[in-house]
């Protein structure tokens, strides 16, 4: 095989996939279960991936694999996979690993780059206003961060794959945002470190496609969102205002994405006009917050 037909051949690669029970809705999801291409109206989340209509009820234990249909060629759609959740992940733990190198061991980290990116309100107003972004990918202990990634992961893959790399990152970011303003709202001379802001406000979003697509805000999401939130207010020393900031941030971004409406779906697309307004009005309030909340402090 030359190099032009090897190039022909990994694009031809690539397709567009386009949900099994209606063939004309493209989309970037599939059914964890058999690997088929399901739309947003065929879609059923689960705790670990979406299910298709044949699989929603039970699991089956011959998986089907039918062949993807092809069409003609068009813009590349998911693959299923979630590799902005694994590079999160990758990064979080290279961070923490630094951290531990500079501090006292694993279970100590600590040393200049904790001083220097940690959320803390009068480093802030000092004009250190990138801790509010950096701050996300610090942790304090083994135990943190492995409680993080691991909700991360499970969270995060679905979310990703029904949204889309474009839209998840966004969300990922604006909505650590908005979990720092919360965590500043507070306590703001207490410093603040930690992914948490983020992976509420992915949970924020599950609650939302959850609700698009079944009807009910009683599901999966809504159970971890209450049992993590009670874990919050319960064990001193953690951030509730940072974990209510970043569902905030994640209920408002993702209601964006679907067009303000509950008749939308967030589902797999582009950003659109709507989506990147959410997250410019939610990045936009929560510095704003941040800045009320700190001024004076420095």
């Amino acid at each position: 095989m030359n190099p032009h037909e090897a190039t022909l051949a990994a694009v031809s690669s690539v397709e567009t996939k386009y949900c099994y029970r209606h063939p004309d809705r493209p989309t970037g999801l599939s059914c964890s279960e058999c690997g088929r291409p399901i739309c947003a109206d065929c879609m059923t989340p689960a705790p670990v991936g979406i299910r298709c209509p044949e699989h929603a009820g039970a699991r089956r234990q011959a998986r089907i694999r039918p062949k993807p249909v092809r069409r003609a060629p068009g813009i590349a759609l998911a693959t299923g996979q979630a590799p902005v959740t694994k590079a999160l992940i990758a990064i979080n733990v290279v961070v923490y690993l630094i951290e531990a190198v500079q501090g006292a061991g694993l279970n100590a980290p600590g040393g200049a780059l904790v001083d220097k990116f940690l959320l803390y309100g009068p480093a802030v107003a000092s004009g250190g206003w990138w801790r509010l972004l950096t701050a996300m990918f610090l942790h304090a202990s083994i135990l943190h961060i492995a409680f993080n990634m691991f909700a991360l992961w499970v969270i995060g893959t679905p979310v990703e794959q029904y949204l889309g790399r474009a839209r998840y990152v966004g969300l990922y970011f604006v909505s650590g945002l908005a979990g720092s303003a919360g965590a500043l709202l507070q306590t703001p001379t207490t410093p603040v470190l930690g992914a948490s802001g983020a992976i509420f406000g992915i949970l924020g979003a599950m609650l939302i496609i959850e609700w698009q697509a079944t009807g009910r805000l009683a599901g999966n999401a809504m159970t971890w969102i209450v049992i993590n939130l009670a874990i919050s207010f319960a064990i001193p020393n953690v951030s509730w205002g940072g974990h209510v900031g970043g569902l905030i941030g994640g209920i408002v971004i993702t209601l964006a994405y679907a067009g303000w409406s509950s008749r939308g779906r967030a589902a797999y697309g582009q950003l659109g006009l709507t989506g990147a307004l959410g997250l410019l009005v939610v990045a936009a309030g929560s510095i704003a917050l941040a800045y009320w909340k700190v001024r004076g402090l420095a």
